[in-house]
């Protein structure tokens, strides 16, 4: 059974959380980071977007949950930045609807409990050519991501949470084109390494939630633990 002993740790989010497991993705660092130190929950939706996620958000956050979240890392954007679809039907949401879709989660995560700390990622970039030849078609631009992680980066400043700026980041590497993505928009394992040294970097700055400040779980010594050449225990915990 899952006691409150350890810290909380929720992704919330479209594919880009989904995923975040498969092709050593982020999720999967993170998970690695904080073994034995914090439960990380994966809940991931793909082609979800800020609206669909709003709906669902007081189910998957409720504010009477025994045990609330020590973080909650949040990533919806993408599929709200593709294009609009004539029908009106489709996961694209306007800038000003998305912005205030992102406040409410925003607020509602940080009601969760004065412990619960909120942190965003921004829409990353995308290779347009690498999409089409994927899936046939694009419905999406670079320069769409780029205004919709720019509203996410000043709406974070506006209501003090942190927020990762994916965006600049995955394209401070002079190749991301050609090895951040599996299919133009989700994340390779090259990918992931980036988005999950920048959230690593960002909890450094936090004591309460850095990997290195936590302790780690049952970490005694103990007589089972390996037996060197000198027939002494070796704790290897923290190795």
């Amino acid at each position: 059974m899952i006691g409150p002993g350890r810290p909380l740790f929720v992704l919330f989010g479209s594919s880009i959380v989904q995923f975040s497991y498969s092709n050593e993705g982020w999720g999967a660092i993170l998970a690695h980071a904080y073994a034995r130190k914090a439960d990380i929950i994966l809940r991931g939706y793909a082609g979800w977007n800020s609206r669909r996620a709003l709906e669902v958000l007081d189910k998957v956050f409720p504010k009477d949950a025994a045990v609330q979240p020590s973080l909650v890392i949040v990533y919806f954007g993408g599929n709200d930045s593709t294009e609009p679809h004539p029908s009106g039907l489709g996961p694209h949401v306007p800038l000003p609807e998305y912005v205030e879709n992102m406040k409410k989660i925003a607020m509602h995560l940080k009601g969760l409990s004065e412990n619960t700390h909120v942190m965003f990622l921004s829409t990353p970039p995308m290779n347009e050519g690498q999409i089409l030849e994927s899936f046939g078609k694009c419905g999406r631009t670079n320069e769409g991501c780029r205004i919709y992680s720019e509203a996410c980066l000043k709406l974070c400043q506006e209501v003090d949470i942190k927020c990762i700026d994916l965006w600049t980041a995955i394209q401070q590497r002079d190749d991301w084109k050609t090895v951040c993505f599996t299919d133009g928009v989700h994340l390779s394992s090259e990918g992931s390494k980036l988005v999950g040294e920048e959230i690593l970097k960002a909890l450094a700055e936090e004591p309460s939630l850095c990997w290195r400040s936590l302790p780690t779980e049952f970490d005694e010594d103990s007589v089972s633990d390996p037996v060197d050449e000198e027939g002494k225990n070796i704790n290897i915990s923290n190795l």
